[in-house]
């Protein structure tokens, strides 16, 4: 090969010759010499040198620029190539190819395609519902706190402690868990028992007001109670009664009406009982129109002062008459009772206010009359269905035009809880 770039073409190279191979040790061997020479002298230098002496300062000689050759680049050895050299780190990249720029613009491409894709999906199938679940959560919590701490409660401390921990919730779960109805309830019975302390009158009672639904309408209704029994159904409720449950004071009014026997309880009312008053909406006025009946009373708690029967129920006329016979051979023997009564109550009354009888016989024997009229007439199975009633009522005021424009189609009920003696007897020994 080196004959070759010699120019003798005639015979082939031979690698085997001495002579060839003692030229190449030889300048191996040259090579290696410098570099271990050069490395002593640095060496050398590096250790300690002696401190300069000081010169005398003289004025530097102008020296002149010496002009310095331009090195040659070496020549390259016949049959030797050195290596391309690589491009710096701050240097000028080698070029791409146009095809392989296409490439991976394209991949580029593609892939901010294919993450605009995932984030879309995730927005619209994961994030979107779960703000919107969250959000009706928040939403379902709120209106729940607006209907439970309203009016007196609306600045109560608990509410606003309650909405800054349903805004503080990061899932549905933690919303949907925080509690209202509690806080609510405790704070609804504390104002509630403090209005019945303060709107309580003079006989111990006060009026409750509370709104009912009847046919898809709310309504208000009235109630007077005693302050124990409204106490009571304070501590038994929730704030989803007691918020809107108001306690007021009774301002009451006393109103005669005339109704039958089958309007007032079956006649078997008597003073201080306490009954609820529904209207009869099948009757308006002449005409008959099948409409549902009411749920709930008009008027609870109505409290009866007095109810009167009609003359015809005090003409008492009454004879009763035994008779025995026994009858033997050569004995006999007979017996025989006859007694009569004929009273006229009403006369009695009168009487005994004119001051022509004894007040405290005639009080004795007529006492409750009406009432134990009433009674032996359940007990008999037996009485005066056509008798007529004035009855007066303890009613709140606003419910008194109602009353006497509907006197003909109202009926009283009596509670059960608040049953008269008899009532009660009769449900202990039905009932055991």
């Amino acid at each position: 090969m080196i004959d070759k770039i010699r120019g003798n073409d005639n015979k082939p190279p031979s690698l085997r010759k001495k002579e060839d191979n003692r030229d190449i040790m030889e300048r191996v061997r040259r090579l290696v010499e410098k570099f271990t020479s050069a490395k002593k002298k640095l060496s050398e230098k590096s250790k300690k040198r002696p401190m300069p002496r000081p010169r005398l300062r003289t004025k530097k000689k102008e020296e002149k620029p010496r002009l310095k050759m331009p090195k040659r680049p070496p020549e390259g050895k016949p049959g030797l190539t050195p290596p391309p050299r690589k491009p710096p780190s701050g240097g000028i990249r080698p070029r791409i190819p146009e095809e392989d720029q296409r490439t991976l613009i394209g991949a580029m491409v593609f892939g901010i395609i294919i993450i605009i894709i995932v984030a879309s999906g995730y927005y619209f199938l994961v994030y979107q519902p779960y703000q919107q679940t969250l959000q009706a959560a928040k939403d379902q919590k709120l209106a729940e706190v607006d209907a439970y701490f309203k009016g007196p409660l609306a600045t109560d401390p608990q509410k606003q402690a309650i909405l800054a921990e349903i805004d503080s919730g990061q899932t549905a779960e933690e919303v949907l868990a925080v509690d209202v109805l509690g806080p609510a309830t405790k704070s609804w019975r504390k104002y509630q028992s403090q209005e019945i302390n303060t709107k309580k009158d003079r006989f111990n009672r006060v009026m409750v007001l509370y709104n009912v639904t009847e046919g898809n309408q709310p309504t208000s209704k009235r109630a007077i109670m005693k302050v124990s029994e409204a106490q009571k159904i304070v501590n038994e409720a929730d704030a989803t009664v007691l918020a809107n449950m108001a306690i007021q004071t009774p301002d009451t009014v006393a109103v005669p009406i005339m109704i039958s026997r089958l309007q007032a309880a079956g006649g078997l009312i008597g003073v201080a009982s306490m009954v609820d008053i529904y209207l009869n909406v099948n009757q308006t006025g002449n005409n008959t129109t099948p409409t549902s009946q009411e749920t709930t009373p008009r008027i609870s708690g109505a409290t009866v002062l007095a109810i009167l029967r009609t003359k015809d129920s005090g003409s008492v006329d009454a004879s009763i008459l035994r008779s025995q016979s026994i009858s033997m051979s050569n004995m006999s023997s007979g017996a025989s009772m006859e007694k009569k009564a004929a009273t006229d109550v009403e006369q009695l009354l009168r009487a005994a206010a004119a001051g022509g009888l004894s007040e405290e016989d005639i009080r004795a024997i007529l006492q409750n009359y009406g009432i134990r009229l009433s009674d032996y007439e359940r007990a008999a199975n037996l009485g005066e269905l056509d008798a007529t009633y004035l009855i007066i009522l303890e009613v709140p005021r606003e419910d008194v035009p109602f009353l006497i424009q509907n006197m003909n189609n109202i009926i009283l009920t009596v509670p059960t809880q608040n049953a008269p003696e008899w009532m009660v007897r009769e449900l202990r020994r039905i009932y055991g």
